[in-house]
């Protein structure tokens, strides 16, 4: 097969065509997609260190407190279902200053949540509602970038999106030290509110109404099936949510392994929180240059491997003990360094294949992702809570992005590089 009569490749190269960058992305304008893009992992990790103090005060379990991360993740997955098709429907604004709203409107009621079953049910809420800031990112980038356009700048996407969960959880630990885990969820509402106003001032509506889909659910429903119909584009949207299962397998296993199965106290759990956030922001920055060079698809088909011979290595070490806590630091430290290679070139290529509906392809990306990565994360708690389970964890995850990525897409086969996916 030739890289010239591919049918699959002509319609990588008219969406090229069609998605030619018309300006280069300033600092400003990155900051504020990245800003909107970070706005579900914040609301997560902000929360991090209070999952002790939730499980304690609404006298519930650590498995309980752990599914208000999961709860959120899962109301993501529908929010941006439902809220990627409106975006192709009425523009990339009017969704997200809604959506936005709602979030401050949530974040202020879980500050409030009588039961741990009323703030797991908020949780979703919040969720649903803050993935509005996500999708509609993810669309403008598809709105004016393509191929390695797309990934390099959502590798720089990462650099703010990795930064603020850095101080994350420092931040909520200072905050719930000084008031309770309550007053997380109102500096949530806070930061949701200077979002907003940033958004309504910054963001240009980057969908023009010629391009605007009519129609409800029906047509909704034909632009997911159109994506469910193509096969590399469903195995390339996986990736990014595979990837975040391993991510939140750490995220929500490493408070109770850290700090109930090695001791750590609240602040040195943060301080190592911080550390691997470095290796996650690094990883990201090192991608966004290597995608000058190297196509997308040949950066997938090299990490995948490694990240699965990284995990096999901390499951190793969570088993046998070898070199202690210092071991297990470092091989994690590696482990999240690799995490944002794969989804960012994985998420380009498949929002490169379907331009027309960008919106709605952002929104099966982003919910696949959400829904993996919440299904997925609360297995390690379910398993034991401890660090062989969390490994066991990261291993699943990383075994099947490959399997997915060498059975659903020619990428190991002979010519497997060419541009329909991602080459």
């Amino acid at each position: 097969m030739t890289v010239r009569s591919h049918p699959e490749q002509v319609a990588v190269r008219a969406a090229t065509a069609e998605a030619t960058p018309v300006f280069r992305p300033n600092a400003k304008y990155v900051l504020l997609l990245g800003m909107m893009c970070a706005l579900p992992a914040i609301s997560n990790d902000i929360y991090l260190p209070s999952l002790p103090e939730v499980a304690q005060d609404l006298h519930t379990s650590a498995t309980a407190a752990q599914l208000t991360m999961t709860a959120m993740m899962i109301g993501g997955a529908v929010g941006q279902l439902v809220i990627g098709p409106l975006s192709d429907r009425f523009g990339r604004r009017r969704p997200v200053l809604i959506g936005v709203a709602l979030h401050v409107l949530t974040s202020i009621l879980c500050a409030v949540a009588p039961t741990i079953e009323t703030l797991i049910a908020l949780r979703v809420m919040q969720g649903f509602f803050n993935a509005a800031a996500t999708v509609v990112a993810m669309a403008v980038i598809r709105d004016r970038f393509v191929g390695a356009d797309a990934s390099g700048l959502i590798s720089r996407l990462m650099l703010v999106i990795g930064i603020a969960p850095l101080f994350a959880p420092s931040v909520g630990g200072l905050i719930a030290g000084e008031w309770g885990w309550r007053s997380v969820f109102l500096a949530l509402g806070v930061f949701g509110v200077v979002l907003w106003l940033v958004v309504w001032r910054r963001l240009p509506e980057t969908l023009p109404a010629a391009r605007r889909r009519d129609g409800g659910l029906r047509t909704a429903a034909r632009g997911y099936a159109t994506l469910l119909r193509d096969r590399h584009f469903v195995a390339l949207a996986l990736m990014p949510g595979l990837g975040t299962a391993i991510l939140m397998s750490y995220v929500v296993g490493s408070p109770f392994v850290l700090m109930e199965g090695y001791g750590l106290t609240a602040h040195q759990f943060s301080l190592l929180f911080a550390i691997n956030g470095i290796g996650l922001v690094g990883g990201a920055q090192i991608n966004a240059v290597l995608v000058k060079r190297v196509s997308p698809i040949r950066i997938v088909r090299v990490v995948l491997p490694v990240s699965l011979a990284l995990t096999l290595g901390l499951l190793a070490l969570a088993i046998t003990g070898a070199g202690g806590l210092p071991a297990l630091l470092v091989m994690l430290w590696l482990i999240l360094a690799m995490v944002n290679f794969a989804p960012p070139n994985a998420s380009a290529i498949a929002l490169s294949r379907h331009g027309e509906i960008a919106g709605t392809a952002a929104a099966f990306t982003g919910a696949t992702g959400a829904a993996i990565g919440g299904l997925i994360s609360p297995l390690s708690g379910l398993l034991g809570g401890d660090a062989v389970a969390m490994a066991a964890v990261m291993v699943g995850a990383a075994t099947a992005a490959l399997l997915v990525l060498a059975l659903a897409t020619p990428a190991y086969r002979r010519g497997g590089a060419w541009s329909g996916v991602g080459g």
